[in-house]
């Protein structure tokens, strides 16, 4: 894996899991909330274990739907995209996707 996915994994999961608790925050306070499309979007671009991770230590939106589905929709897929990345199986249809995008630039 290279570096420069795993700071980004890594920075996804912080501000998802930072967003999850002032979401959480927001709510208790009746203020104005983030949106569920915001903390989602989060989700899907990496930082699906942040969202997850949050809403079991924070107990935040546990049982919201769709919501609770769609988040763990993207955990769920970003674990197997990582053990496939992990074990070399996705490196040569990365690559093929890489010069297919070259070729038509």
């Amino acid at each position: 894996m290279t570096p420069y996915l795993f700071l980004w994994l890594l920075a996804a999961n912080i501000v998802a899991f930072t967003l999850m608790v002032v979401d959480k925050r927001r709510a208790e306070t009746r203020a104005r909330r983030i949106p569920e499309s915001t903390l989602l979007r989060w989700a899907f671009l990496g930082g699906g274990f942040g969202t997850f991770a949050a809403s079991r230590i924070i107990r935040h939106k546990t049982r919201k739907q769709p919501f609770a589905t769609w988040m763990m929709v993207w955990l769920w897929l970003q674990i197997v995209l990582l053990i496939l990345w992990m074990l070399g199986i996705l490196d040569p249809w990365l690559a093929s996707a890489l010069a297919y995008l070259r070729a038509a630039t």
